[in-house]
């Protein structure tokens, strides 16, 4: 999910531009993804969805934003998720926020009793986070075959497929120490010179899914021992945030845990769940 790192090229409607672009068509794309996605976007973002969208009508040889648009409102549109994909940024890597791991850990040795744990980390972008998730529960639990599964998700079906391959560039492990990089990783040889897998006692820990928050089913378990949901929340308005946290809280097991990103706050619904610590929170018992 978000954190623009595409580096989009400024291109605000007027003359010399490639596609027509009005201030309406701006105006429904916004109403778009956030219907699509609850992704609330800025008069800032016009830049933005110009340049990511702009590709997507190259690929389908339009010329106008309202035949893009007209195409992706069709019930029988194949370029909706597309569309999606196009909107959702995907910073991450291994370990960010690295403070969260540590208490990720002691939760999982304090609640290693009552394995099979389950965690869903609900933004799983390219797969970073959950085989960090995965690597502390090994490290944590001294086995390469820990009692523990994690739910990656996340709404955008591109960056999915590269989670689920578990092949990365090999400067992508460069926030892993020597020893991590050693034990969890396979350096590639020959053709894939240059990139390194995750090991497959990792991928088999984790299963990669398609889940969008703003649906109304999860496809998710209840009695989850952490929810990570980092960098999402800053993207939806209030009213969607707190309708998120909501159905967190019951699929949180006593003693579970939301983790949330160094930007975000739930003081809105400080009814819902309770401040712990550094971002990590506890559901508030009713």
């Amino acid at each position: 999910m978000p954190d623009d790192t595409r580096n989009p090229v400024a291109a605000p409607a007027g003359d010399g531009l490639d596609f027509h672009f009005s201030d309406d068509d701006f105006a429904r794309v916004v109403r778009l993804i956030h219907a699509q996605a609850g992704i609330s976007l800025g008069p800032s973002k016009r830049h933005m969805v110009y340049s990511r969208l702009g590709r997507r009508l190259r690929q389908r040889r339009l010329k106008r934003f309202v035949d893009y648009l007209d195409l992706v409102e069709r019930p029988d549109s194949d370029e909706r998720t597309s569309f999606v994909n196009a909107l959702t940024t995907n910073l991450t890597s291994f370990f960010r926020e690295p403070h969260h791991f540590p208490t990720l850990a002691a939760l999982l040795r304090q609640h290693a009793a009552e394995a099979p744990l389950t965690i869903w980390c609900t933004a799983a972008s390219t797969g970073e986070e959950p085989y960090s998730i995965a690597i502390t529960a090994c490290e944590a639990l001294s086995t390469l075959t820990p009692p523990v599964k994690i739910i990656a998700t996340d709404i955008d079906t591109d960056v999915l497929s590269t989670g689920a391959a578990g092949v990365y560039p090999i400067d992508r492990l460069d926030p892993l120490t020597p020893d991590r990089k050693r034990a969890w990783f396979l350096k590639g040889r020959g053709a894939q010179e240059g990139y390194a897998r995750v090991r497959p006692e990792l991928q088999a820990l984790i299963e990669f899914r398609r889940v969008n928050l703003l649906e109304a089913r999860w496809n998710v378990p209840t009695g989850l021992t952490a929810i990570f949901c980092r960098n999402v929340m800053i993207y939806f308005d209030h009213p969607t945030q707190a309708a998120i946290l909501k159905r967190f809280a019951p699929l949180l097991a006593p003693g579970g845990r939301l983790f949330a990103g160094h930007s975000e706050s739930f003081a809105h619904s400080a009814h819902v769940f309770r401040l712990l610590g550094r971002t990590v929170y506890e559901p508030v018992e009713r």
